[in-house]
């Protein structure tokens, strides 16, 4: 027996993968989830940042940390990793994916809807998905994640920003592109 068999024979034991059926259990689910009580293996500096939840199970309105301009730029990597394919690089919905999504397309993230929902739930939807889009708290750490949906409240901000906001150079140089 060489090495390589004893690898082969791990991949061809008999055993559950996911959602497959196991009568094993009063449920029929193989996935089990973890017992009560256990320790996370993510060690969060609070169930608000590993969950996006508060203690009476609402969404954390806010992220429960304070942003920078390092954790914009790990949201903004992410995103354009994970989320742009889909939801566009701008957050609009605006993709060759989106394009080919007529029955179920990505939503804006500037759209009223979501502009309204708490930062929790982005995370949560983040971390496990929603309707046709997959969860991606398997791929991204917890602190990644609330960086995306610090990136994303700063795109739903670049749309809507009112012009007086900007620097003065700014305002002239879009006032100028505007005439």
């Amino acid at each position: 027996m060489t090495q390589n068999e004893v690898f082969q024979r791990m991949q061809r034991q008999p055993k559950f993968k996911y959602y497959q059926r196991n009568d094993f259990f009063e449920d029929g689910r193989a996935m089990r989830l973890p017992p009560a009580n256990t320790v996370s293996r993510e060690n969060w500096e609070s169930e608000q940042i590993g969950t996006g939840l508060n203690p009476d199970g609402t969404f954390v309105e806010t992220i429960p940390f304070k942003v920078d301009m390092a954790t914009l730029e790990l949201g903004r990597k992410n995103f354009q990793i994970v989320c742009a394919a889909c939801h566009g690089l701008a957050g609009d919905g605006q993709s060759m994916v989106a394009a080919n999504m007529a029955l179920a397309p990505p939503p804006s993230f500037h759209s009223e809807k979501l502009k309204g929902k708490p930062d929790g739930y982005i995370f949560q939807v983040a971390t496990h998905g929603y309707g046709m889009m997959p969860p991606f708290g398997w791929r991204l750490t917890p602190k990644e994640r609330w960086a995306v949906v610090a990136y994303i409240r700063a795109l739903e901000y670049s749309q809507s920003a009112p012009i007086a906001e900007a620097p003065a150079d700014i305002q002239a140089k879009l006032m100028q592109e505007a005439q």
